[in-house]
């Protein structure tokens, strides 16, 4: 949600293998771990998940494990690996020492200072694999637990323990496609997808008493000048931006479920009062569209007055749904776009998604995006594309900082059907 946060540094490995979607499984299929005494527990925060195909030609595999110790002995855990669950002495990525306490988090997403788990207590483990090449792709996966804790029914101190736990089809989800949500060149990716850190990957929610992670493929669309601003004048002004008021598009057919659009932009430069923020308003004006049962598409920060549909309308893709603005939990004007598993906006699951083209025009440079002195207002060095004939995308997913063009033909579309 926020347009500009400092990266915490998270765990991202990448495992030099695999990618393009894997076809749906016909039925789910049942992995099974051998029977074994657990007492840290090991699950998901949310559903399938799916390997994507990024802008790096890799496919990324992204979810966070659970990890709950469910003993009243401490537990500690040492080493978590990550094996292809059909030839398990295939290790896809080891997490210790440092890299796993990189990847350690709070249930508030937030990092921890060491590997332990008290008695009746959980952390969650950040993974993103990456594979280059489709063949390389695990079908599914399991994950091994090393480390100490109450490792018997009568254990009254921690001993060694070593077992698998929370295997995964990979296989029983493939990534939406969808089309462009904005239209012309400049388009930058913030927050966006693989490296670990930012404000979405981190979104993690307790809502209806579960835990989502809704926005974790999540992008923030702003748009730059080739002189690499994103404001011309004022930045304390929303119209100073070069993305404000920009047209927002449907990204696929369509059914309109949720529209809020009655606040105003905030003034740029800072978050609103968190005493303000509600799940209700938390995003701005935004709609969200049902594109295909289980699949929603969420529009975030729109400008006020701008929003063209109602409940219950049908849009076609291209459709202008809004205008770009700054509106909620937001620090500068810029569109938030997931793709989630339900009609709510924090309370889903956050679900891979690809476009089905778009072109790569360069990025920003990483090392002066993340200096403490830079901001919006700052000048920002453009690389140029890594491989200037692979410049048109097609069926991936554009990957943190880089910057993007959308093509779009008769964007206006057709009026939509009441």
């Amino acid at each position: 949600m926020r347009t500009r946060a400092r990266v915490t540094a998270l765990f991202c490995l990448i495992v030099a293998m695999g990618a393009t979607a894997a076809p749906m499984a016909a039925s789910a299929r049942t992995l099974t771990v051998p029977d074994a005494y657990t007492p840290v527990l090991a699950g998901f925060v949310g559903g399938d998940t799916a390997p994507v195909e990024g802008s790096d030609g890799r496919w990324h595999v992204v979810y966070e494990l659970w990890l709950t110790n469910a003993r009243p002995v401490p537990a500690t855990i040492e080493r978590v690996e990550v094996l292809d669950y059909d030839h398990q002495e295939r290790v896809l990525a080891t997490l210790d020492g440092a890299t796993l306490l990189a990847a350690l988090h709070s249930l508030a997403a937030r990092p921890v200072t060491d590997a332990s788990l008290a008695p009746s207590t959980s952390k969650l483990v950040f993974v993103e694999l990456a594979f280059a090449t489709q063949d390389a792709l695990p079908k599914a996966i399991v994950h091994r637990l090393s480390g100490s804790g109450g490792s018997s029914p009568a254990a009254q101190a921690p001993a060694a323990m070593r077992y698998l736990a929370a295997p995964w089809d990979l296989t029983e989800r493939t990534p939406t496609v969808i089309g462009a949500p904005l239209e012309g060149s400049g388009w930058v990716v913030i927050n966006g997808c693989c490296t670990g850190g930012g404000a979405h990957r981190g979104a993690i929610m307790p809502i209806d008493g579960k835990l989502y992670d809704a926005q974790r493929f999540a992008i923030d669309w702003m748009r730059i000048g080739a002189d690499g601003r994103f404001v011309l004048g004022d930045p304390s002004e929303v119209t100073s931006f070069l993305g404000y008021g920009q047209r927002v598009l449907a990204v696929a057919a369509g059914k309109v479920v949720e529209v809020l659009d009655e606040l105003d932009d905030q003034k740029p430069g800072a978050l609103p009062d968190p005493a303000t923020i509600t799940i209700a308003n938390v995003d701005g004006n935004h709609v969200i569209l049902e594109i295909a049962p289980g699949t929603y598409v969420f529009y975030a920060h729109l400008k006020r007055g701008s929003v063209n549909v109602k409940l219950g309308d049908r849009v076609v893709p291209g459709e202008e749904l809004g205008r770009l603005g700054n509106t909620g939990n937001s620090s500068g004007p810029h569109l938030h776009l997931h793709v989630m598993s339900a009609p709510s906006a924090l309370g889903a699951d956050g679900l891979p998604y690809v476009f089905t083209q778009f072109a790569l025009e360069g990025a920003l440079d990483r090392a002066q995006w993340d200096l403490p002195a830079s901001d919006l207002g700052t000048t920002f060095k453009i690389l140029p594309p890594a491989d200037p004939a692979r410049a048109q995308r097609r069926d991936e997913l554009p990957l943190d900082l880089q910057i993007v063009s959308f093509g779009f033909a008769d964007a206006s579309g057709p009026a939509h059907a009441k």
